[in-house]
């Protein structure tokens, strides 16, 4: 199932005891759903669990039954209210007018409550509302077709203490939140807090994997360089053994070459406590340095080097 499937199904699931909550929600599926005008409204949705609830809401809300809807099992299905009676009562319950050149706006007054705001912003995610697999990224939008709906839907979303973006997108009106503590806070207020959960989960797997990440990138990336340092240190120790010079070294650095031909596959500090007496791996480093220095000097160099 869909992340927003899940979000929304949590979303039906508390009853909706209020008639003033029930109906600022139906406003809020009404403005931000498929079709809202004088002539119809039509609501599309495939949740299945919006498909329970909306005749629940619309019977609580407006004491009314839908003129169509979706057959049982269908997929994708329409809520259809056409009858001018209907329409007229849902008008009338917001204040708006049926006039067809009148566009619609969000009647703030029927939202003064706090729990009636809640609802109504609830409404409007069940209808027009959608929110991206947090394992995949952070997106939540609520988009409407109706252009003074979306001006407005920003000021209401602050008023309760959000601060959304906005955009134009297909001749929707589109709000949105892209930052992963703003998404659970907004879940958590529309009465989704185990939605809210999942994002933050997901967050914190996905900045663990991230550290897990860069933590053996790193790893591979200093491995990577001690053996290539490996190489060098060996090819050079093979250059001094064949030009003879090997038996010119103190030592101190004979037994670092021995140390570094034996045991390829150990690092420096590591080599260094093999050494007799046991030496730190800054002091090893300093040895092989030397031998870098003397494969690309002269006998003449081994001969009066002193650690």
């Amino acid at each position: 199932m869909a992340f927003s499937a899940e979000v929304k199904g949590e979303l039906c699931r508390p009853r909706v005891s209020r008639r003033c909550c029930a109906q600022a929600e139906a406003y809020g599926v009404l403005l931000f759903c498929g079709a809202f005008h004088p002539r119809q409204a039509r609501i599309v949705t495939e949740c299945a669990a919006l498909k329970e609830r909306l005749p629940l809401l619309f019977r609580k809300a407006f004491k009314l039954s839908f003129d169509q809807t979706p057959e049982p099992g269908e997929g994708k299905g329409a809520f259809l209210i056409e009858d001018p009676i209907k329409l007229q009562a849902i008008f009338e319950t917001f204040d708006l007018e049926r006039d067809a050149s009148v566009s619609l706006h969000i009647n703030l007054s029927q939202l003064e409550e706090d729990h009636c705001r809640t609802a109504f912003l609830r409404g409007a995610f069940l209808a027009g509302g959608s929110v991206t697999d947090p394992m995949k990224g952070y997106h939540l939008e609520l988009a409407t077709s109706h252009y003074h709906v979306g001006r407005e839907l920003p000021a209401l979303l602050r008023e309760a203490g959000f601060e959304p973006k906005e955009t134009q997108r297909k001749g929707n009106r589109v709000v949105y939140f892209k930052q992963s503590h703003h998404i659970e806070d907004f879940l958590t207020y529309l009465g989704a807090p185990v939605s809210a959960m999942a994002v933050m989960n997901a967050k914190l797997e996905r900045d663990l994997q991230g550290r897990v990440n860069r933590q053996v990138n790193c790893d591979s990336a200093n491995l990577d360089k001690t053996v290539a340092a490996a190489r060098e240190q060996i090819a050079a120790i093979g250059r001094l053994e064949a030009s003879g010079r090997m038996d010119a070294l103190p030592d101190k650095l004979r037994e670092a070459a021995r140390l570094r031909m034996e045991y390829p596959e150990l690092n420096l500090g590591q080599l260094g406590g093999l050494c007799e007496p046991a030496v730190s791996k800054s002091a090893f480093n300093h040895r092989m340095r030397k031998l870098l220095e003397l494969a690309e000097g002269s006998a003449e160099q081994a001969r009066t080097w002193e650690e």
